[in-house]
């Protein structure tokens, strides 16, 4: 299992070098980004002065290998908003992203997995049916949609929690359910068809003919061979909210994370800055993988790592 995992951080590796290479040709070869960052009246000699401090008026070869060297030391340069170094930004703004993506998918998880259970065991019936109701409900309303109705009821209407920011728990309900609402829908389908699909193994028929009680057949058997899938749903929403949709949940309440860092960094025109978070979500999505691939020879040990 070392070697394959060993194998999976190389092949990490070049994923995040060509996420390197495409951040580089994005914002050094798609447009103009010295037009980009200066203001519309910037004449032509402070254009070409910018470009030369910053070395854009280097050969493309020159800028690629002294991009990678930067990247190699985690050096993204300035960021031009914030007058400081990027990497540092990006620093103080992670652990609220991990915050709100850790607490919002694991709230999704540990509902999902009674309620998929619960619908499981009476496929058809109205606990099932409703289950999976919920579910269309909940993959069908936009994000954004359901921060702004948490905010009116809870915030605006009955002042119970505040509209946003961080500090206390209070902070981190609304855009924790918002985070959670669609991972929950997914993985309560997920567990609902992994169980559903254990449930019917002859391995499940012959414990039950046995006499074992019903909490061990579902809980200690069927659960834990359904609990691959459930692994990698689980790995897959944590992923989708550091590539994306921290962005929207932090947009709407404010949460000083890496995603209304992204926002901010191009409303203001700020390309190391968006460099910088970038390359740090690539890191952080590889790492996921890998860690995702060590939880499953956990989960089943019958599982061969190549």
């Amino acid at each position: 299992m070392g070697r394959y995992l060993l194998n999976r951080l190389w092949h990490g590796a070049i994923v995040i070098f060509g996420v390197t290479a495409i951040v580089f040709v994005v914002t050094r070869l798609v447009g103009d980004p010295v037009g980009v960052m200066l203001p519309i009246e910037a004449t032509a000699e402070q254009r070409a002065s910018f470009a030369h401090e910053l070395g854009f008026d280097r050969p493309i070869i020159e800028q690629f290998g002294s991009f990678v060297a930067d990247v190699a030391h985690l050096d993204f340069g300035d960021s031009l908003w914030q007058r400081r170094p990027a990497m540092d930004i990006v620093f103080e703004k992670l652990p609220a992203t991990l915050e709100l993506t850790l607490v919002g998918v694991g709230l999704a998880a540990l509902l999902a997995v009674p309620l998929g259970i619960m619908a499981a065991l009476r496929p058809g019936r109205l606990a099932d049916q409703a289950t999976v109701f919920m579910s269309l409900l909940g993959l069908s309303v936009p994000q954004f949609w359901l921060g702004l109705i948490l905010v009116y009821i809870f915030a605006v209407r009955l002042h119970w929690l505040p509209t946003s920011g961080v500090g206390t728990p209070a902070h981190l309900v609304m855009p924790a359910i918002t985070m959670a609402l669609p991972a929950l829908a997914r993985l309560v389908m997920t567990v609902r068809s992994a169980m559903i699909e254990e449930l019917n193994q002859q391995y499940v028929k012959v414990a039950r003919a046995k006499g074992l009680p019903a909490l061990r057949v579902v809980g200690a058997h069927a659960l834990r061979n359904a609990a691959v899938p459930v692994l990698t749903m689980t790995g897959w929403e944590i992923i989708r909210a550091l590539a994306g949709y921290s962005v929207v949940v932090e947009t709407v309440f404010a949460w000083p994370g890496l995603g209304l860092t992204a926002v901010q960094a191009i409303t203001r025109h700020d390309l190391f800055l968006l460099q910088a978070v970038v390359f740090t979500v690539a890191v952080m999505v590889v790492f996921t993988n890998v860690l995702l691939d060590a939880m499953y020879q956990m989960a089943d040990p019958r599982m061969k790592m190549r």
